[in-house]
């Protein structure tokens, strides 16, 4: 009877030891310095996410209510507009009440253009004198120097007339 018992033992201490084991280990893991950085990196990476979320709040906040603050401004500029326009017409000759209201009235550039009104053409783009080129032409300013002989020279100016 004290194999039994003996055999008993023997399995129990060796099933003991493997518990111990496991539990050991798995309490090694957690406890470890790299389970720790990870633990921290995994906190500051969902802290940074909410700082972003914020962040991205503030910032969609932010043009909301500059688009706002524009519209505002531009409905007080027109306002103040209006509101010369009207005295200019009651208070002063007809000439300066013309000018204030065509000075509210005045088109963009481009829509002048739709409506086939002629631009001139930038001054810094136009060639000096007809048949010269422009300043931004892509060949403005080179010059071919002519390293061959005087007598080739004319044989190929001959040539091209």
């Amino acid at each position: 009877m004290t194999e039994f018992d003996l055999s008993h033992l023997i399995i129990v201490a060796v099933g003991m030891l493997l518990a111990g084991g496991i539990i050991g280990l798995a309490i090694g893991r957690s406890t470890s310095p790299q389970s720790k950085a990870t633990e921290t990196l995994k906190e500051e990476l969902e802290q940074l996410k909410e700082e972003q979320r914020d962040y991205q709040h503030e910032v969609a906040e932010h043009f909301a209510e500059t688009a706002d603050l524009v519209n505002n401004m531009n409905q007080s500029y027109k306002a103040v507009h209006e509101h010369l326009a009207n005295s200019a017409l009651k208070l002063s000759n007809p000439d300066i009440s013309r000018q204030i209201l065509e000075a509210g009235t005045s088109q963009p550039a481009l829509e002048s253009q739709a409506m086939g009104e002629l631009q001139e053409q930038p001054k810094d783009w136009a060639p000096k004198n007809p048949g010269d080129k422009g300043t931004l032409s892509e060949d403005f300013g080179l010059e071919k120097h002519n390293t061959a002989k005087p007598e080739e020279s004319e044989a190929k100016e001959e040539e091209k007339a």
